[in-house]
C-alpha cells in the first residue's frame, strides 16, 4: 500500500460529496423537527415516534449497503458509481420530504412516514459508499485528515445554506401562498444542488487503492467487526456524540424563537452562528492536528463542551441575545474540532482490524458507523419530541417559564452531558499516527499482527496518549 497525495481539485470534489450528503443531514438535524411541528402541524409526540421508528428501520439498511459495496466493483471503482446512479433520486427524495399536501391529520402522518423513510433509504444508498471512499483515495493519514478537512468544511457550508437560505427563501417564496410551500421550493433547490454536487464528486475523484475484500458470510463479517475493539469505541462515540449534536441542533430554532424572543431572521442568524463556528472549527482542527495529538484534541474538546454548556445554561437568561450568541458560537466551535479526526479514524480502525486479524471488513465497518449515526439521530429525534411534549410545548404560542427552562436545558446541559461521555469514551481509543504507520506495514505484508508485535506497536502510542 503506497501513500498517495491528493490534488486540490480532488479534495474539492471529495468535499462536494459531503456537501450533498449534508443537505439531508443538516435539514434532519437542524430544521426537520421545527418544520414538522410548526410548519406541517404534527404533534411533538407523533414526531418523536416518527423519528425513532423510521430511523431504526432505515438503520438496518446501512450494514446491508455496506456488504453490497464490498461485493461489487466496476471499472469506475467500488464506491464512486453510486454517486452517479443515485444523484437524481437523492434530489427528488429531498423535495418530496418537504412537500406538504393538504390532507387529514392521519394522512399527513402517513405522508410524513413514507417520504421520510424514502429520503433516508436513498440517503443510505449514496452515503455508505461516500464515507467508505476515503479509504481508497489515499493511504496517507495526513492526506486523509486534510481531505476530511475539506469534506467537513463543505459539509458545514451545506448546513449554513440550510439554516440561512432555506428559512429566508421559505419566508419569501411563501408570501404568495403559504410557509409550507416556501419550504417545499427552498428544499427543492437544495435537492437540485445536491444532485449536481454528487455528479461533480463522481467525475473529480479517483479510487487509487484496491483492497482485496474477502467474500465472507455476513455472520463472519459481524464476528470480525465485533472483535475490533477500536471500531467498537468509534461506534459508541458515534451514537453518543450524534445524540448530543442532534438534540442541540434540533432545539436551536425553538431556543431562538421562544427563549430569545426572536423572529425568523434571528432564528436563521442563531442557527447560522453555530454553523459558522463549525466551519471555522474544520479549518482549525486540520491546522491543530499537524502539531498536536489528534486523540487529545478529540478528548479535551468534548470535555470542554460540557463546561461551556453549563456556563450557557447558568449565565444566559430569556432575552439575553448577545451572550447567547457568543456562548453558542463557542460551544459550536469546540464541538466540531473533533470531526476531521473521527472520520479519518474509521478508515484507520478498518486497517487496524485487518492488521490484527488478517482479514478485512470494510463495507460493513463503514455501514455500521452509518447505522450508529442514524441510530443516534433516531434516539435524539425521539428525545427531542418527548421532551418538548414533557415540557408542555405548544407551537406558535407564548411559552411558560417551565417550557422555556426545558428548551434551555435541551440546548445546553442535556447535549453537553452526551459530549462529556463522548470525550470519556475516547480514552479507550489508541490509534495514533505512529501506531497507524506500523499497522500499514503489517497490511502490506498481508500477515496478521503477532502477539509479540502488539506490545511493540502499542509502546509507540505512549507519548500521544499519556
Amino acid at each position: 500500500m503506497q501513500d498517495q497525495k491528493l490534488s486540490v481539485i480532488e479534495k474539492l470534489g471529495y468535499g462536494a460529496g459531503d456537501m450533498a450528503v449534508n443537505v439531508v443531514i443538516s435539514s434532519m438535524m437542524l430544521i426537520i423537527t421545527f418544520f414538522y411541528t410548526d410548519v406541517y402541524g404534527l404533534k411533538p409526540q407523533d414526531v418523536a415516534l416518527l423519528f425513532i421508528l423510521v430511523r431504526m428501520i432505515d438503520a438496518v439498511a446501512d450494514p446491508l449497503m455496506g456488504t453490497i459495496t464490498d461485493r461489487r466493483t466496476t471499472r469506475w471503482g467500488r464506491y464512486r458509481p453510486y454517486f452517479l446512479i443515485m444523484a437524481v433520486p437523492f434530489g427528488i427524495s429531498v423535495f418530496l420530504t418537504f412537500t406538504t399536501p393538504d390532507l387529514s391529520y392521519n394522512l399527513k402522518l402517513v405522508w410524513a412516514y413514507a417520504t421520510y423513510l424514502l429520503v433516508m433509504l436513498v440517503f443510505t444508498a449514496v452515503t455508505i459508499p461516500y464515507i467508505s471512499l476515503i479509504g481508497v483515495l489515499t493511504a496517507d493519514p495526513q492526506e486523509r485528515l486534510s481531505a476530511n478537512g475539506y469534506r467537513l468544511f463543505f459539509a458545514k457550508v451545506a448546513a449554513f445554506l440550510v439554516t440561512i437560505a432555506v428559512p429566508q427563501l421559505a419566508a419569501v417564496w411563501g408570501r404568495t401562498s403559504s410557509l409550507a410551500a416556501g419550504y417545499k421550493w427552498a428544499m427543492g433547490l437544495m435537492g437540485l444542488m445536491a444532485t449536481l454536487l454528487f455528479l461533480f464528486c463522481f467525475f473529480s475523484t479517483t479510487e487509487r487503492i484496491q483492497h482485496q475484500v474477502d467474500r465472507k458470510p455476513l455472520r463472519e463479517q459481524w464476528r470480525l467487526l465485533l472483535r475490533n475493539d477500536q471500531w467498537l469505541v468509534l461506534a459508541a462515540v458515534c451514537v453518543v456524540g450524534t445524540i448530543g449534536y442532534v438534540i442541540r441542533g434540533s432545539v436551536a430554532a425553538y431556543y431562538a424563537k421562544y427563549y430569545l424572543h426572536g423572529d425568523a431572521a434571528m432564528m436563521s442568524a442563531f442557527m447560522a452562528t453555530g454553523v459558522t463556528a463549525a466551519i471555522l472549527a474544520m479549518v482549525a482542527s486540520t491546522w491543530i492536528t499537524k502539531a498536536y495529538c489528534k486523540i487529545k484534541l478529540f478528548r479535551y474538546s468534548q470535555l470542554l463542551v460540557g463546561v461551556l454548556s453549563m456556563l450557557m445554561y447558568v449565565l444566559v437568561k430569556p432575552g439575553d441575545i448577545t451572550l447567547a450568541f457568543v456562548l453558542y458560537f463557542l460551544i459550536s466551535f469546540v464541538v466540531d474540532l473533533h470531526a476531521p479526526v473521527f472520520w479519518s479514524a474509521i478508515a484507520e480502525a478498518v486497517d487496524y482490524g485487518h492488521a490484527r486479524m488478517g482479514k478485512r471488513v470494510s463495507g460493513l465497518a463503514f455501514g455500521g458507523i452509518s447505522f450508529c449515526q442514524k441510530a443516534g439521530m433516531g434516539i435524539a429525534g425521539a428525545i427531542v419530541g418527548w421532551l418538548l411534549a414533557g415540557f408542555n410545548y405548544v407551537p406558535d404560542r407564548p411559552q411558560s417559564s417551565f417550557t422555556l427552562t426545558g428548551i434551555a436545558l435541551m440546548l445546553t446541559i442535556i447535549p453537553g452531558a452526551f459530549h462529556v461521555l463522548m470525550g470519556g469514551l475516547m480514552y479507550r481509543y489508541r490509534i495514533t499516527d505512529d501506531y497507524y504507520q506500523q499497522l500499514k506495514k503489517q497490511i502490506v505484508e498481508e500477515t496478521p499482527a503477532s502477539a509479540d508485535a502488539q506490545p511493540a506497536i502499542a509502546a509507540r502510542t505512549t507519548e500521544c496518549l499519556s
